[in-house]
């Protein structure tokens, strides 16, 4: 595609920060920092919101750093994230395979390296460094989608990161990494690499709250219906539908062996909370998920007040300050609250794709595209999660939930592009 050129002795226009998103993320980011407050917030202490000894002044710690990050991906020549992309993918490998085992065990998870009272977790900086290097393989001109090596070579740049976090067991962050097919999707990949996930999630929720022999009449009866109306009735559309028939079936007794000698006790036990909930004990396991829903659902429309969550200051939802920070936001601003948290997300995700889609080169796009959609997942998924949705795997809602690796991580992955899409016009002067 050709693009127009400058005019001789026209000026490039350069380092021009879109301030709408800069607006959205100021926004999310102090609005977060607010609802920290009031989830540790204990009125017989009178704490300040500044006071470092809570997690509302560590955070805003976190913040002040975060704006050193800005201010040194602001200096950086935008090439260099481009030029370093597969460097930078070197060294959060060795990271990650580091931390599998020198972490010290939290939770069951080993994922954190720990330096005096501060604790950083590699996965979390992971996300934006393999979105770099995803857009620098793209980005090369000679580099063709439709060929099945750079498929492979996509996965593998995503896949790698993945179970190195997944053998930290920290389900959740790894998880996380599914958002890169989106973006795949945006490059050109089938779509049945949606659809068919979307099928199996089908077939996985069904076999874990019908009987499987209800499910496996159920699969052959209309294997036996699609055979019968068959246009073309020859053998290898009869062999095809026959070998899907056993496929299904086969996919449904392999779940019940994967949920039982795969996964551990807690996570399947999440899982059943949120499919068969009578299954369980609610009080115990539920609890999270119970508490987070009163505390939301006990908001109304307009909510209690900040800092009168009666939930929120008797600690009664668990992570509060972190994965659950929107049971905070729910109860103490209600129906409101949570609409406005949806709307600051929304708009900051729709301007990112709306960046993504004028930058000039594959890369910045690419980049862009993995943005937004690790931020939808993100966000998707931690709401889910904070109203019953979604099985509980404890992953942050980006900008509002405590903690400094989420923060720095979630800065960075944003600056990096917008410091990519200040630029474009110089790089449309070079193509």
């Amino acid at each position: 595609m050709l693009y127009a050129q400058p005019r001789p002795g026209q000026e490039i226009s350069t380092g021009k920060l879109d301030w709408l998103t800069v607006g959205l993320y100021t926004a999310c980011v102090f609005a977060g920092w607010f609802n920290i407050f009031a989830a540790v917030y204990d009125p017989e202490l009178h704490q300040s919101i500044f006071d470092f000894s809570f997690n509302s002044g560590k955070q805003l710690f976190w913040i002040g750093s975060s704006l050193v990050l800005i201010l040194l991906i602001m200096i950086v020549d935008f090439k260099f994230f481009e030029a370093f992309a597969y460097i930078f993918y070197g060294l959060i490998a060795v990271a990650l395979i580091g931390v599998i085992f020198l972490a010290r065990d939290v939770h069951g998870a080993k994922a954190w390296f720990e330096i005096g009272s501060v604790r950083i977790q590699p996965s979390e900086f992971a996300k934006f460094v393999t979105a770099l290097t995803l857009a620098k393989y793209l980005g090369d001109n000679e580099i063709k989608f439709d060929d099945t090596r750079t498929q492979l070579v996509c996965g593998a740049i995503i896949g790698i990161p993945a179970l190195l976090i997944l053998k930290q067991n920290d389900t959740g962050s790894a998880l996380v990494f599914g958002a890169f097919i989106l973006v795949l999707y945006r490059e050109g990949l089938t779509p049945w690499v949606l659809i068919l996930p979307i099928i199996a999630a089908v077939i996985v929720i069904l076999s874990l709250i019908i009987e499987h022999l209800y499910l496996h009449i159920a699969v052959w009866v209309i294997i036996g219906l699609v055979i019968l109306n068959l246009r073309w009735k020859s053998p290898r559309n009869i062999l095809m539908s026959i070998g899907g028939g056993a496929f299904v079936s086969a996919m449904i007794e392999l779940v019940g062996f994967f949920m039982f000698n795969v996964l551990q006790a807690h996570q399947r036990d999440r899982i059943m909370v949120l499919l068969k909930p009578e299954t369980v004990d609610q009080k115990k396991i539920g609890w999270q998920v119970l508490q987070s829903k009163i505390a939301i659902g006990s908001g109304g429309f307009w909510g209690k007040g900040f800092l009168n969550g009666t939930q929120t200051k008797f600690d009664f939802v668990p992570a509060q300050s972190t994965d659950f920070i929107f049971a905070t936001i729910g109860e103490e601003h209600g129906w409101i609250g949570g609409l406005i948290v949806f709307i600051l997300i929304i708009g900051l995700l729709c301007r990112i794709v709306s960046l993504a889609e004028r930058q000039r080169d594959r890369f910045s796009r690419v980049y862009g595209y993995s943005v937004a959609c690790i931020l939808f997942v993100h966000f998707a998924v931690n709401l889910g999660m904070a109203i019953g949705l979604l099985p509980v795997i404890g992953i942050p809602l980006p900008f509002f939930s405590y903690g400094g690796s989420s923060l720095w991580s979630f800065t960075i992955l944003l600056w990096i592009f917008l410091k990519l899409d200040s630029h474009r016009i110089e790089v449309l002067s070079r193509l």
